[in-house]
């Protein structure tokens, strides 16, 4: 009886580390411009301290439960995540056309795309889990090109990383990034031809950023996303989830942000 009593006062004991150690998850909302964005932030609760913080920026659907899940990731590895709203009271497209018109009024404007972004990061950097010298970016689609022109106009980050994402084909003038680039890129992916993608490593190269490209031979768009061929039946798009992408360009994600926020270590 003695022995049961010790055995079930461990059980209980790592229930309780356990239910402890849980990502806590959460609807926010700041504002750019007088525009009222709704995001999510996620975070550890059971990592002590201030930590990185990292914004991810959604695909041209909008903010929505894929984003999220990314964030939650995140914060599952130790950081502080904002799923961010670039399009304003987190609207969401249940159809191709309203997400090209969403994310081309975000796109066409790269002035209002950097205040909503800068906005998130200004929120993201107040918030008290978070070390506000250690920030980076992730975005998907609409959200690489996001993240990757918020590099080219010297946005204060440690990093960004772009997944199947929508590649900038021009580049502020004298534009110098100052964040490390990463772009995971499907090999056949039809929204970016191969001209598109030579005309980005140029303007990589052109404004000596620090980047790598790694290419998935074969794979298409969205490769990341797990309803992407739900969305590409629907709408008769070339959308194809990629298991071994996916988790390879995670696993990728993981040393790259390891290596930007911890370069004493490497």
């Amino acid at each position: 009886m003695r022995f049961l009593s010790i055995f079930l006062v461990l059980v209980f004991a790592f229930l309780s580390i356990s239910v402890s150690a849980k990502v806590v998850g959460k609807d926010v909302e700041y504002t750019a411009d007088g525009t009222t964005l709704k995001g999510y932030l996620a975070y550890d609760d059971s990592v002590k301290g201030e930590r990185p913080g990292i914004l991810v920026v959604h695909e041209w659907w909008g903010h929505n439960d894929y984003a999220r899940a990314r964030a939650d990731k995140l914060a599952a590895l130790g950081y502080t995540a904002l799923a961010v709203d670039m399009y304003g009271d987190a609207q969401n497209a249940d159809h191709p056309e309203k997400a090209g018109e969403l994310a081309g009024s975000v796109l066409g404007n790269l002035d209002v795309a950097e205040a909503r972004f800068t906005a998130a990061m200004k929120f993201l950097e107040e918030q008290k889990t978070v070390n506000s010298e250690y920030i980076a970016a992730i975005g998907y689609c609409f959200g690489g090109a996001v993240v990757l022109n918020m590099a080219l106009r010297g946005v204060d980050l440690d990093g960004v990383a772009s997944f199947h994402g929508i590649l900038p084909q021009e580049a502020p003038e004298n534009a110098k990034p100052t964040a490390d680039i990463v772009v995971f890129h499907g090999g056949d992916d039809p929204f970016v031809p191969k001209d598109q993608f030579d005309k980005f490593r140029k303007i990589m190269q052109d404004t000596d950023a620090n980047y790598e490209l790694v290419v998935y031979p074969g794979v298409q768009h969205s490769f990341t996303n797990p309803d992407a061929d739900k969305y590409g039946k629907k709408f008769e798009l070339p959308l194809v989830y990629d298991k071994d992408a996916d988790e390879k360009s995670w696993e990728q994600t993981q040393a790259f942000l390891k290596r930007i926020f911890q370069p004493e270590n490497n």
